[in-house]
């Protein structure tokens, strides 16, 4: 648990990510090493990510946020529909089955990392044009496929703030706070949904590990700073590269798992 969060608590900062790319399928083998019960294993992993996602992402809002990058406006309009999708799909995770799910994700992995690779920024600023309909529509689905995956979304959310018109540095740090909204509602809602389960889970409040929290939480928090005061003293396109890249490898460790379960 040590070992990893240090690359968690980095990528947090540096991608606007919460973590849970890493941290999720690193604590489902990290639970099942431990004999938890099997019917519980991701609902427990995913739930714990969750609670390890507030504290890092916010540090992370709040750094970006001295650098100007984090867009309070879109934050209000389009959180909202976020928070609908995501308490929406923490009702789905309590009895879902996840494997149609990881294909499904890796194939959309694949496909934004394939944008981001591919989309060359123009010479002058890009028109943001974000408006009602899509935001209700990606805000909803963002939320809806981040509360079962036990990701805070940025995958999702920085490449569809690019596609509407904002420069890379505002759409990592506007991504890192949508997050931390993620992050909460999904803790709460595995910490209720497995006490409303009854799972029972050692040293555990719900789908939420107490030790993996603590154990997590300041490290990741401390690099979390680190990423992402590195992330602005390097060039944008390198970083947009970098995501793009980052995005391929998520998708084939899904892939792996998609194929292994």
């Amino acid at each position: 648990m040590i070992i990893t969060a240090f690359p968690v608590g980095f990528f947090a900062g540096l991608f606007g990510i919460g973590g849970g790319l890493i941290t999720v399928p690193f604590l489902f083998f990290i639970f099942e090493s431990l004999n938890i019960n099997p019917d519980y294993l991701m609902h427990l992993a995913v739930g714990t990510s969750f609670s390890i996602i507030i504290p890092t992402s916010l540090v992370s809002v709040l750094t970006h946020k001295k650098h100007q990058s984090v867009d309070i406006n879109i934050i209000k309009s389009y959180g909202f529909f976020v928070i609908v999708g995501v308490s929406s799909g923490t009702l789905f995770a309590a009895l879902l089955k996840t494997k149609a799910l990881l294909i499904f994700f890796t194939i959309v992995v694949y496909f934004l990392g394939a944008y981001l690779l591919n989309f060359k920024e123009k010479a002058e600023n890009l028109k943001t044009n974000f408006n009602l309909l899509p935001r209700v529509v990606f805000g909803f689905i963002s939320g809806f496929i981040s509360a079962p995956m036990g990701i805070g979304g940025a995958v999702m959310n920085v490449p569809i703030l690019r596609y509407f018109g904002y420069p890379i540095n505002k759409a990592i740090g506007s991504a890192a706070a949508i997050g931390f909204i993620i992050a909460s509602f999904g803790a709460i809602g595995f910490l209720i949904t497995g006490s409303f389960l009854k799972a029972n889970l050692p040293l555990s409040i719900g789908f939420i590990n107490i030790p993996a929290f603590l154990i997590f939480i300041p490290i990741t928090m401390f690099m979390a700073r680190v990423g992402a005061n590195t992330v602005h003293r390097i060039d944008k396109s390198i970083i947009q590269n970098l995501f793009g890249i980052f995005l391929y490898v998520v998708g084939t460790i899904f892939l792996y798992r998609y194929l292994t379960i």
